[in-house]
């Protein structure tokens, strides 16, 4: 394998609104002292990863053109959702946020992680080869192969981040939406592990039956008909005043808002027409569901707030030294609270085969992707 060209997977939305995916060959640059070149052997498929990739395109237009050996896929962009792509039409977008693999050159200053086995976060892992700063890095644990160091980032870091929010912001308990996910099967092995209660909200009897697998006490399933006082007694014996919602859109978030306040009202001794004032906070990280949420404020009183919460401007808050700790964390629990499992290992030719999009666009719980740029 040459280490002065790099096969890389591009995303691009045109000013006619169409998105083109395709493998591009690009040099690869000379490497400054505090830099690293890192073969990639694994870089899973994220839902953030999505977001990028295939952007608002509506994949039932999807077309297949190329080569076997350079494949290309095109779609349509609803005309209604280009205004969300604005800042990137015309641009060539490397993809895949995170990832790992082995250095196999480094900088006058980065010689220590020569043939060192390393994740890696910061864009552009949808890649042969990857450079980055040595300090954006993480050794893995001896042992530890690319593919199980691969999604050492997003997901615990997102998990640990959830945990952090809630100290910060003087929380005490937690609700979790889509819980079965690998994220959520983390976030419930670092809060058994850290002493803390949290209520996972499933939409399968399934999905329960996972999370009572790895020893999920608090479970609520949004199918069931007594939902809404399932998930109120579970929020009263916990406590939980802070949820995130990966579904993002709907009704969700307002019935949490809803159970949370009837909860914290069931010890109420005194009648207000405002409510309880103890807050209750919805952050949203996901779009499993693209509607407006909506929130009926009649049954959550007036102490509530429904917002954003990103990984990346959350890390950018705490700061370097705090993050550095949460990541310390992940390599000294990658095998075990962090693991993550994969449904299919693909390479970049199969990442844009119609069928193998349609799959890993389902975002299934328990159905993850990973892609190896080496594999042949």
């Amino acid at each position: 394998m040459s280490e002065t060209t790099n096969l890389q997977l591009r995303s691009l939305i045109t000013a006619g609104g169409e998105l083109q995916l395709s493998l591009r060959q690009a040099k690869i640059p000379e490497l400054a002292a505090d830099e690293v070149l890192i073969r990639v052997l694994a870089s899973p498929i994220n839902p953030s990863d999505l977001g990028l990739l295939l952007g608002p395109a509506d994949l039932s237009t999807a077309r297949a053109g190329g080569t076997p050996e350079s494949p290309t896929i095109t779609a349509t962009i609803p005309p209604q959702s280009m205004n969300s792509v604005a800042q990137r039409i015309d641009q060539s977008m490397m993809v895949g946020n995170e990832g790992a693999g082995v250095v196999v050159k480094a900088g006058a200053d980065a010689q220590k992680l020569l043939g060192k086995t390393v994740a890696a976060l910061g864009g552009g892992m949808y890649a042969q080869y990857r450079v980055a700063k040595a300090a954006m890095c993480l050794v893995l644990p001896e042992g530890t192969t690319p593919a199980e160091g691969a999604s050492c980032f997003v997901n615990p870091l997102t998990a640990l981040g959830m945990v952090e929010t809630m100290r910060r912001e003087n929380h005490t308990a937690l609700v979790h939406t889509a819980a079965a996910s690998n994220l959520g099967q983390m976030l419930n092995k670092i809060c058994m592990k850290d002493g803390i209660a949290l209520v996972n909200v499933v939409r399968s009897s399934e999905q329960a039956a996972t999370l009572r697998a790895i020893g999920a006490k608090y479970i609520c399933d949004s199918t069931s008909p007594d939902f809404m006082k399932e998930l109120t007694d579970a929020i009263a014996q916990t406590g939980a005043t802070l949820a995130f919602d990966a579904v993002g859109g709907g009704k969700l978030a307002n019935q949490i808002l809803i159970c949370m306040e009837a909860a914290i009202l069931r010890k109420s001794t005194s009648y207000s027409r405002y409510g309880s004032p103890i807050h209750k906070q919805v952050y949203t990280y996901g779009v499993l569901d693209t509607r407006p949420i909506e929130i009926d404020r009649s049954e959550v009183g007036m102490a509530w707030g429904v917002g954003g919460w990103l990984l990346t401007w959350f890390l950018e808050k705490i700061g370097p030294q705090a993050t550095q700790k949460l990541r310390e964390r992940v390599a000294s629990e990658l095998k075990t609270t962090f693991a993550s499992h994969y449904t299919a290992e693909i390479s970049l030719e199969e990442a844009l085969q119609l069928d193998v999009i349609k799959a890993y666009n389902r975002r299934a719980t328990g159905e993850k992707y990973l892609i190896n740029p080496n594999k042949r």
